[in-house]
């Protein structure tokens, strides 16, 4: 069958009447080949768009990592701010889209390996597309060189403590010190294994390996810096994904509030925002993660030059701040996973908070809550666009958002 591409879903594919889902494949492009339960699994392309370029990295056809890398910088900026937009416009929300800004390649700075072991040695890398398989990326363009190079240390520990049966998951993180290495799925923790990681994590320079939540080797305490502040976060806490990002977000999130005397940063993690805010305002960090408080914590107490910031534990789901809780910050920092946070949003509605940076990893709820705040009384002046997860679908922004 030959068709034409339409526009792209969410994910990436490319979407003809039917409809039929095209990978690898660009709006304008007349592609051919067998259709298969509504999909062309091996489009040729016929007729390609003035948008497609020669991906940088020789691993995209098999690798499932990158799904736009066939496309031009300008097409990917430009349908992610169309993402954004159309979420939007779905609930009648202005969408004054300022810039998109987006992490330069070779800058992530977190990533998920997969592994398994072989009969001459182990694979680590990521899943083929579409398939279960790993495929070795030894030439990926997306990662920071340092990740990259942990990848035969991780075939070699692959070798030494995976089982030959279940595949491994190495969940790495760049530190100040090293890498932080978290490790699911390996070997029950016996004796001979907790005497010989240690040295290990010493021979791949890592700062911190953890294996299946415990603790067995600290070289280096693995610091992430949020400002000026040191903070070492839990294993697995949640890290922006790439430098870049990080500053680009909170660039956004400093315009956005202006300059209050308190502020309240609610899903703060391990200081993200919370800490290099507290350079001007007092700030009150609320997050479900005890963990994460506490190292956001530690950090604070041990910088020099900030205002107070407390925090509080509390599940901002079941139990949202109310509006007297609210009362005398100036300013919302929000941050929620891609579920949102309808309760908390409605909340702030009630309140008398002026000004509300809303970050968020998901356009479609993020509308969905910024919808109950223009019901309020509030507008958007400007959305920004964040591409940190650069050739992925993956959509992040920063509102501006205050009382009219």
């Amino acid at each position: 069958m030959t068709v034409t591409v339409e526009r792209l879903g969410h994910l990436g594919d490319g979407i003809a009447a039917g409809p039929v889902f095209v990978p690898m494949a660009l709006p304008g492009e007349v592609v051919s080949g067998e259709v298969v339960d509504g999909r062309i699994a091996a489009p040729k392309i016929v007729t390609p768009s003035s948008d497609r370029v020669r991906p940088v990295c020789r691993h995209f056809k098999t690798c499932g990592g990158c799904k736009l890398l066939h496309a031009s910088d300008e097409f990917v900026s430009g349908w992610k701010a169309g993402v954004v937009r159309t979420a939007c416009e779905a609930r009648g929300i202005p969408a004054p889209i300022r810039e998109v800004k987006t992490s330069p390649s070779q800058s992530r700075r977190r990533a998920a390996f997969s592994a398994r072991r072989t009969k001459k040695g182990a694979i680590v890398g990521f899943h083929a597309r579409g398939s279960d398989a790993v495929v070795e990326i030894p030439d990926c363009k997306l990662l920071h060189p340092e990740l990259v190079a942990v990848m035969p240390f991780l075939a070699e520990l692959t070798t030494m403590a995976a089982s030959r049966k279940a595949e491994v998951s190495y969940h790495a993180t760049l530190s100040a010190n090293g890498i932080d290495l978290a490790v699911k799925g390996g070997r029950e923790l016996d004796v001979a294994l907790r005497v010989a990681l240690p040295g290990m994590a010493k021979k791949g320079g890592l700062a911190r390996l953890t294996w299946d939540g415990e603790l067995v080797a600290e070289r280096l305490p693995p610091v992430q810096h949020f400002g000026n502040v040191a903070v070492v976060p839990p294993p697995g806490a949640f890290l922006q994904a790439t430098e870049h990002g990080e500053a680009a977000l909170l660039a956004s999130v400093k315009q956005a509030i202006g300059t209050p005397k308190r502020l309240i940063d609610l899903f703060s993690g391990c200081g993200t925002f919370a800490l290099p805010l507290a350079v001007g305002a007092e700030v009150h960090a609320v997050e479900n993660d005890a963990g994460m408080l506490a190292a956001l914590d530690r950090g604070w107490r041990q910088a020099a030059g900030l205002k107070k910031v407390t925090t509080e534990a509390r599940d901002l789901f079941r139990r949202p701040l109310l509006p007297d809780e609210l009362k005398g910050f100036e300013a919302v920092v929000i941050d929620p996973p891609r579920a949102g946070a309808a309760a908390q949003f409605e909340q702030i509605a009630a309140s008398s908070v002026r000004h509300i940076a809303a970050v968020s990893c998901n356009p479609v709820t993020f509308a969905r809550d910024a919808e109950v705040l223009l019901d309020a009384g509030f507008v958007v002046d400007w959305i920004d666009v964040i591409d940190q997860f650069r050739w992925s679908p993956h959509v992040e922004l920063v509102a501006a958002i205050r009382r009219a």
